[in-house]
């Protein structure tokens, strides 16, 4: 389409998505940076005059405090921080888009599929095997695994034996004890 002159660029995934949920006409959105950009293709606007429109979908996430937010690109929950990072413990990750900063955690992840995907980490899995997926998660080889499952969702309840940590496209927003998920089709259109 003909590069918008009222352009809104947006640099994050958390970005795009307050920029999608607070109603902005999705046609003047354009995004330049996180991990649904890497996934889309991480084209740079630079001064073309024309951009392409593609469209997303959106995930509604709802935590245990019954807000519905939404997202663009990952939901991940994990165990606070520490050593090892998120990739320790137990941990649930629904993916729109492939990546989680350096990780190709869901090759097969796309924002247009009307799905995400579900991707659960075993807590039993050792430290050794940890650093050997962490190791692969670079190239997206991790997978199969026998104790990583990986399934296709559209709509999904995710329970934990306790609150886990929550980000949605790298914001944490406190624990929760679930996630209540459900996957909006083409709910969207960014520019790249």
């Amino acid at each position: 389409i003909p590069r918008p002159t009222d352009l809104d660029v947006v640099h994050a995934d958390a970005d795009l998505a307050d920029a999608l949920s607070d109603g902005i006409d999705d046609a003047h959105v354009a995004v330049q940076g996180g991990d649904l950009w890497r996934t889309l293709g991480a084209r740079t606007l630079g001064d073309r005059s024309e951009l392409q429109r593609m469209p997303i979908d959106l995930v509604d996430v709802i935590l245990d405090d019954g807000v519905v937010r939404t997202s663009v690109a990952h939901v991940v929950a994990h165990e606070i921080t520490g050593r090892g990072g998120i990739w320790r413990g137990p941990v649930a990750a629904v993916m729109n888009a492939e990546w989680v900063g350096e990780f190709d955690v869901a090759p097969r992840g796309h924002p247009n599929d009307g799905r995400g995907e579900l991707v659960r980490l075993d807590p039993t899995v050792g430290i050794r095997q940890r650093l050997a997926i962490r190791r692969r998660m670079r190239t997206g080889s991790h997978l199969p695994h026998p104790g990583i499952t990986v399934r296709p969702v559209r709509e999904h309840m995710v329970e934990f034996d306790r609150p886990l940590v929550v980000r949605i496209d790298g914001r944490p927003m406190g624990r929760s004890a679930t996630m209540s998920l459900r996957v909006r089709p083409d709910a969207a259109h960014v520019l790249t």
